[in-house]
């Protein structure tokens, strides 16, 4: 496998590596192109091992060694300075390697209607949250993750890493409708649980002891929370007690703390 060396940061070849700060600008062309980038190693080494196709990798020389086992004979394996990787993505390589890869959707929600625990996100457009909450319920044992059609892309660059690769292993899909995604829980059998600030929610605790066979969490924005639709469509509202004046947790640590307390729970019903 030839390493193809690059000194210029206008080569076409690097075009999908552009600009990898910019997120409006790589939300078009990512989805355009059909691919994703993973950024560092180990990243690329897990998307690899979950059977998506590299398109090319960009490697700075201290970084080829350490992935060149990864490498197939007929990869484009770019190889820039580190400088110049900068100055192409827009930000510094800590790692020292990014991929692209073909970009596959692998799973629909009908596809996770069999499963017994769901996280089910509802416009978190929040990269970071998006990721930390894939990395949560894949790490507590939990089943999938449903993301609303507004929610923040997995397969964006920030969101990979964050989940440290969760979004590789963990089942994950958009919902093809707002309006009928949480109705549609309920009819395949799912108790669906608003994690919400209502004035009759339940204590997460008490909820924890009679949870059902079947779960889906809801998790709202960053700042409004879960709209009132999802709020009224769902069998109950949970919370999770906060003192010291605070109110409510970032989206992302209340979601770590709703799957750790629920994913093994006694079923009941």
């Amino acid at each position: 496998m030839p390493l193809i060396p690059i000194d210029s940061a206008t080569d076409p070849r690097l075009a999908d590596y552009v600009g990898l700060r910019e997120s409006s600008l790589r939300k078009l062309l990512e989805t355009e192109q059909g691919l994703f980038i993973a950024e560092g190693e180990k990243v690329i080494r897990r998307a690899l091992a979950a059977g998506y196709r590299p398109r090319s990798f960009l490697v700075a020389q201290r970084w080829r060694a350490q992935l060149a086992d990864v490498f197939g004979p007929d990869d484009q394996v770019y190889l820039v300075t580190e400088e110049l990787a900068e100055r192409v993505s827009g930000f510094h390589v800590h790692r020292g390697a990014l991929a692209s890869l073909h970009r596959e959707l692998r799973h629909t929600m009908d596809d996770l209607l069999g499963a017994r625990r769901l996280v089910v996100c509802e416009d978190i457009v929040d990269h970071t949250n998006v990721g930390a909450i894939l990395r949560n319920a894949a790490g507590l044992g939990w089943d999938g993750v449903l993301l609303s059609p507004r929610a923040a892309d997995p397969l964006y660059r920030r969101a990979i890493k964050v989940s440290m690769g969760a979004v590789f292993s963990l089942p994950w899909a958009r919902v093809p409708d707002w309006a009928t995604a949480v109705p549609t829980l309920r009819q395949a059998g799912f108790t669906t649980a608003a994690l919400a600030l209502t004035k009759d929610a339940v204590p997460l605790a008490d909820f924890a002891q009679r949870t059902p066979g079947k779960l889906a969490v809801l998790l709202g924005t960053e700042g409004a929370g879960l709209s009132d639709r999802w709020i009224e469509q769902a069998d109950l509202a949970v919370r999770i007690p906060m003192t010291a004046g605070i109110d409510s947790l970032n989206v992302a640590a209340a979601s770590a703390i709703a799957c750790y307390a629920l994913a093994g729970a006694s079923p009941v019903g």
